[in-house]
């Protein structure tokens, strides 16, 4: 009795054994393609068991997406492995298959004036720590900004230089001196964002605090100055009769990665819709606007040929013979002035002729 209930044991365990392996061990007839970068498996294989499950193959579905990633799972174990903080991770190889990005890449920030200059140079930043020890306070604290140390704005006595001069309100100059620093950094920041937009920059001349710069060197920097807040002056106050800044431009909104999957599912059937339409998609507003301009064309057109129809009836014959402007026919006369016959000769000394009637009406004068 207990001899069989051994085999029967190390029956049961070998069953258990196979089942296990057969889990793990899936055969295809076409080996999948791997990106393990992208953790990425493509079945090839004709989905036969598809076909023969009818209308409802959610299970088929199942076990094809179970098998597809065990495969995918046991090629996960064979790369290389290393230890982090109490883990075994595997290290990836490099992706192999480009995926598309919904968004484009971000543009290199343009290097500032002094970037550019330490590049030209091979100058190298140097890293400093934030906390320094004050000999003072004997503390440690920070090198810039609020507590800093050798913070001189909190000194009580300043000692006058001796080529200074001696009534001089040395707090008043080192407060002064502090603003222009602060006003200078400001403008070298404002040109740098005013180099990288690509726009004129505000020459130095053009802001000199003695009042010698014109209105458009003014509105220029001021529309640097708006403009180079992280909203682009969105939220900036304006003047009451300030006129909006020509040539802003818009900033550009992009749809989230994560967000509402219905209106991105809409959006995506529209697209495919007009792209398999037969027919070219209409804008009733354009093509309404451009009949209405071929008509008033047209319109203008015919007003033009009338017009110079009008000009040309004047040496024309109207319905009765007669013309009704322009040199008289044969057998017609001129109603006065010069030359009133054909061929007629003026008479010497602007008198008249003796026994001759005069023929031409009135002389003009």
């Amino acid at each position: 009795m207990e001899g069989q209930r051994v085999e029967e044991l190390l029956a049961k365990a070998e069953q258990e054994e196979a089942e296990k392996l057969q889990r793990i061990t899936v055969h295809k007839e076409l080996e999948l393609e791997f990106d393990l970068g992208n953790l990425l498996a493509s079945d090839r294989n004709p989905p036969t068991v598809l076909r023969q499950a009818g209308p409802s193959p959610e299970a088929e579905l199942r076990a094809l997406a179970r098998d597809n990633t065990q495969l995918l799972i046991n090629q996960l174990w064979r790369l290389p492995t290393e230890r982090v903080e109490e883990a075994v991770v595997a290290r990836l190889p490099e992706p192999a298959t480009r995926l598309p990005r919904e968004k484009p890449l971000p543009r290199p920030r343009p290097l500032t004036r002094w970037q550019q200059f330490a590049r030209l140079k091979g100058i190298r930043p140097k890293k400093k720590t934030n906390l320094v020890w004050d000999e003072a306070s004997g503390q440690w604290r920070r090198r810039w900004g609020y507590k800093r140390a050798r913070d001189d704005t909190k000194e009580w006595l300043i000692e006058v230089p001796g080529s200074a001069d001696p009534m001089e309100d040395q707090f008043a100059k080192r407060t002064q001196a502090k603003k222009e620093r602060v006003a200078k950094n400001e403008l070298n920041r404002l040109r740098n964002l005013a180099r990288a937009h690509k726009m004129q920059m505000p020459s130095s001349a053009g802001l000199h605090p003695t009042g010698h710069q014109s209105k458009e060197e003014l509105g220029r920097a001021m529309q640097v100055a708006k403009v180079s807040t992280a909203s682009v002056g969105r939220f900036q106050e304006r003047l009451p009769k300030e006129k909006a800044p020509r040539g802003s431009g818009k900033k550009r909104k992009f749809q989230p990665l994560f967000g509402d999957f219905a209106a991105e599912k809409k959006n995506q059937l529209e697209l495919l819709r007009v792209m398999n339409s037969k027919k070219p998609r209409l804008d009733v507003t354009r093509a309404t606007n451009k009949q209405m301009r071929e008509e008033d064309q047209e319109e203008a057109a015919k007003r033009r040929k009338m017009s110079q129809k009008g000009k040309r009836k004047g040496g024309r014959q109207g319905p009765s013979g007669k013309r009704k402007g322009g040199p008289p026919g044969q057998g017609e006369k001129r109603k006065g002035g010069l030359g009133s016959k054909k061929h007629s000769r003026p008479s010497a000394l602007g008198g008249k002729k003796k026994g001759v009637p005069h023929q031409g009406g009135k002389r003009r004068k």
